[in-house]
């Protein structure tokens, strides 16, 4: 078991609940997820298996797609529909030409203000701990990367968005913050993750489809966490070398990327990075297939 399993999230499950259904099936190979979808959410949930639970950064990373279901006019703490709904007294109703007048304000690198029901850690302890004891939580801002904001539906009060985004994207509080510009306010009533880098939600596994020998079948090899990254494809001798720690010379200079190292079949077999000009060592060594 090395490699990476897509998965069709349904709601009513957390990503937890997923992991530890793979877990059982494919024990003892280890078994973690990247990039956690709220029990709300639906679509692609990425399960690292075996080594490649050591790339799970690398799929973070990736660019993902959702599609957002918001109801302006509503205010919640969590900022869904999973904490209790406030009504506004008389809100602003804005128009799709306002609304589309606003995105360009939130597509770029923007600050974010995470919402106080999330997962963050603060002094050691979860936000959404603290939030559902009643105390006041205080969240700072961090940068976040979105790359596309559309709206496919918009029938007061329902606004549907397609929403591309980079790693650390709360999708709700994007919807929030697009409400609070026009005057109003909004909760996230459904999310689907659509896509996380090449991998799509309509190829995704569904839960009932869970089986070891499914698990075997729909495996994506490891090299498709790392796509982004240049490849070489390295002699036997070279993954020798690679493998007991010591450098491979390879003539031309790659400054400071890391390069996905293949072996002749196509697997990965580590991860480099240069050394010194033409000489590259490894940062993971990776077992054969």
């Amino acid at each position: 078991m090395f490699g990476i399993l897509n998965i069709n999230k349904p709601a009513g499950q957390t990503s937890r609940d997923v992991v530890n259904r793979v877990q059982r099936l494919v024990k003892p190979a280890k078994a973690g997820h990247a990039g956690t979808l709220d029990p709300l959410a639906t679509g692609v949930l990425i399960v690292c298996l075996g080594p490649a639970t050591r790339l799970i950064s690398y799929v973070q990373a990736m660019p993902k797609q959702y599609h957002a279901i918001f109801h302006l006019g509503q205010a919640s703490p969590s900022d869904d529909t999973e904490t209790e709904i406030t009504e506004l007294d008389s809100p602003s109703i804005p128009t799709l030409a306002d609304i589309e007048a606003n995105l360009p304000k939130f597509i770029g690198s923007i600050q974010q203000i995470p919402p106080a029901y999330s997962a963050l850690k603060i002094n050691g302890q979860r936000a959404y701990q603290l939030a559902r004891r009643g105390q006041e939580v205080e969240l700072p801002p961090r940068p976040v990367q979105i790359y596309e904001l559309e709206v496919i539906a918009y029938e007061y009060p329902e606004l549907e968005m397609k929403i591309c985004c980079g790693s650390g994207t709360y999708v709700r509080s994007l919807g929030r913050d697009l409400a609070h510009s026009l005057g109003t306010a909004a909760v996230m009533s459904g999310l689907t993750r659509t896509a996380i880098g090449p991998f799509q939600v309509e190829d995704g596994l569904t839960l009932e489809q869970l089986s070891h020998e499914e698990i075997v079948t729909y495996l994506h090899p490891a090299r498709c966490a790392v796509s982004h990254l240049p490849t070489m494809t390295l002699s036997q001798q070279q993954i020798e070398e690679i493998r007991n720690g010591r450098t491979i010379e390879v003539g031309t200079t790659h400054s400071d990327i890391e390069i996905a190292a293949l072996d002749s079949q196509g697997n990965l077999v580590a991860l480099l990075r240069e050394k010194q000009p033409g000489i590259l060592g490894p940062i993971r060594n990776f077992p054969s297939s």
